[in-house]
């Protein structure tokens, strides 16, 4: 991580430092636009994940390597990565964006690219931080094929809940899904493959009290029996409960949310706040498979669109990968 070395105002300032943060960084750098990446740590979600099999280049990888990887590259490329978050941003009467860091620093940019994300929605329960990488996972793309001819339970009971058993059904010899409710609220399509798959039992009104084991998950205690029984003997849990979008900055800039709380965007990535644009899982533009390549996506276009908005044309054409 590099050291500030003068006051400046940068092209663009970044605030989040995970794959769509760093490749925003990566594709600015290339636009030789001064640039500089705010963020808590190298990796988002995808930090989380014990070994990626499914990004392109590499066979087998742990999302903390993948990152560090991709925070190498953005160094060279002459970028500055602060592992200070950001805590406040408003606009000067210069007109530029100031932000104010966990420090008490502050850095001066004429564009700003929020990618702060989501944080994995948790069900709060003993056992689920314990067993975190050891059997706990958020994420079941990244790691149901670990759970190869193996008993699991998947929490939740929406799209990404039910999706994400019938993939993990591939893998597992049995797929428990638990959800509170006395009906999934998925897309019918994914409703009708868990029902008719062998590998999955759906046990509705119920909910996980507790994950237990030793090294690693060995069962979870339920809130009301099931065959006669609250303890599921199983080798690990999926939760997928939704994201909470990282937002707090948006709201102090008044950038506008829709709904459900998540960054209006349009295609360009620009919010409705003019040098302001947004990238990765804490916007609307959120595509249905969601992996790290997509935010990458989402990220590489913002910082071409900065790009566009500072020098009031298009963006050089990015040949290659």
């Amino acid at each position: 991580m590099k050291k500030s070395t003068s006051k400046f105002v940068y092209d663009l300032i970044i605030i989040g430092s995970g794959p769509a943060g760093l490749t925003a960084s990566i594709y600015a750098s290339r636009y030789k636009m001064r640039n500089l990446v705010l963020g808590k740590q190298a990796g988002g979600t995808i930090g989380l994940a014990h070994k990626v099999e499914n990004y392109p280049g590499f066979v087998s990888i742990s999302g903390l390597e993948l990152m560090q990887k991709m925070e190498v590259q953005v160094e060279r490329l002459g970028a500055e990565v602060f592992y200070d978050p950001a805590e406040d941003i408003k606009k000067t009467a210069e007109g530029f964006f100031q932000v104010t860091t966990d420090l008490g620093k502050s850095y001066l940019g004429k564009t700003l690219i929020l990618a702060t994300g989501t944080t994995r929605r948790k069900l709060g329960i003993p056992g689920e931080e314990e067993f975190l990488g050891r059997g706990v996972s958020y994420c079941t793309t990244c790691d149901a094929p670990f759970f190869k001819g193996k008993t699991v339970a998947l929490v939740g009971g929406s799209d990404g809940a039910v999706s994400g058993a019938v993939h993990t059904a591939e893998f597992a010899r049995k797929v428990y899904l638990i959800y509170r409710k006395d009906k999934l609220r998925a897309e019918p399509i994914w409703v009708e493959q868990a029902i008719a798959n062998p590998r999955i039992k759906t046990i509705y009104n119920t909910n996980v009290l507790k994950i237990e084991g030793d090294k690693v998950v060995r069962k979870v205690m339920l809130d009301r029996p099931h065959e006669d029984s609250r303890e599921l003997t199983l080798d690990g849990v999926f939760i997928e409960i939704g994201g909470i979008p990282g937002t707090s900055l948006a709201k102090i800039i008044k950038v506008a949310l829709n709904e459900a709380g998540f960054v209006k965007v349009d295609q360009q990535m620009r919010t409705n706040v003019a040098g302001i644009f947004a990238a990765g899982d804490l916007t609307d533009f959120r595509p249905t498979f969601q992996q790290v390549v997509t935010v990458q996506a989402m990220g590489a276009v913002a910082a071409a669109s900065a790009y566009q908005y500072l020098r009031k044309e298009q963006a050089p054409l990015q040949r290659g990968a």
